[in-house]
């Protein structure tokens, strides 16, 4: 456990703060979070890799430094109620819990969301709701959210997701084909959607009603 504990401090300072990450509250989390307990065993040991890891059922975790980004993109500050779609192993929405009052995740392909929910409550974290759905939809009843963030690449930026977002909040999204995408950053305003392009990316598939086809 304590070289994990190492590894994961290492990660923080060569992936994450040696690429500009400066946020010291997403700092910490990235810090907090253990990593590896959201993999499945057999390559836990490669858990603070710079890489994206397999997850199984063709999904991925994204690489730590993405993670960190497409975080520190939402600006949290600790009373917002945050939209993930693509739940994967959890551990973007644990992420998230240390960093907001309440997460709402939702992952359409059921065994992930179950094991992923088992790794959450293990690790106590109670403020994150799961819901197994169709995530191009997002979670209409318990809209409006302070933030979205969509970890898998989309076609384009589904109208739902913006509808369900509040005034003044914020969307991070993966938008492009199916085989490499643009991080956008999406802000609502009264006046309209504000767009601002982040950094070249490559996630799995957004499949659902607005998003790829199976």
């Amino acid at each position: 456990m304590m070289a994990f504990e190492r590894e994961r401090q290492r990660m923080v300072e060569e992936q994450i703060m040696g690429r500009g990450i400066s946020d010291e509250r997403v700092l910490k989390a990235m810090r907090t979070v253990p990593r590896h307990e959201f993999l499945p065993e057999a390559i836990r040991g490669n858990a603070y890799v710079d890489q994206a890891l397999p997850l199984g059922e063709g999904q991925t975790m994204s690489q730590p430094y993405m993670v960190a980004l497409m975080t520190e993109l939402l600006k949290l500050s600790g009373t917002e109620r945050v939209l993930e779609i693509g739940t994967g192993s959890g551990y973007q929405a644990a992420v998230l819990a240390e960093l907001c009052e309440k997460v709402y995740t939702v992952e359409r392909i059921k065994v992930l969301a179950d094991k992923a929910r088992a790794t959450l409550d293990r690790l106590g974290y109670r403020s994150v709701a799961l819901k197994v759905y169709d995530g191009t939809y997002g979670w209409k009843e318990m809209s409006p959210f302070d933030a979205i963030v969509v970890t898998a690449g989309a076609p384009h930026v589904p109208d739902a997701l913006v509808e369900q977002l509040r005034e003044g909040g914020r969307m991070v999204i993966p938008v492009g084909d199916r085989y490499g995408q643009r991080l956008i950053k999406m802000v609502k305003t009264a006046g309209g959607v504000i767009t601002e392009q982040s950094v070249p990316c490559v996630f799995v598939p957004l499949i659902g009603n607005h998003g790829w086809k199976e």
